[in-house]
């Protein structure tokens, strides 16, 4: 069965993807945070300056996706108004 996606909540979207991000950004922000805890640092600009980015990475990744992502469906949306929206097909168990 084909479906047409003709709107996205903007902000619904925001908040998923803001929790979404938080966790794909620990991906790399835990082990950056590893090899920066044994690495040896050249003069950094204060005693743990790169420990507190990597600590405010996800943070800073999550508040990106909150902002930008609800920016992104209202582009969406102006843009499926004039085309349309995303055809998708959905299958259900009978279907299968």
């Amino acid at each position: 069965m084909t479906r047409r996606l003709s709107r996205i909540a903007p902000w619904q979207a925001g908040r998923l993807f803001a929790v979404i991000y938080f966790f794909l950004s620990l991906l790399i922000a835990i082990p950056m945070a590893l090899v920066s805890a044994f690495a040896p640092l050249p003069a950094a600009p204060g005693p743990h300056a790169g420990l507190v980015v990597i600590i405010l990475f996800p943070f800073m990744y999550a508040l990106a996706g909150f902002l930008l992502v609800p920016l992104a469906c209202w582009i969406y949306n102006t843009a499926a108004k004039f085309v349309g929206g995303l055809e998708i097909t959905v299958t259900g168990d009978a279907d299968a």
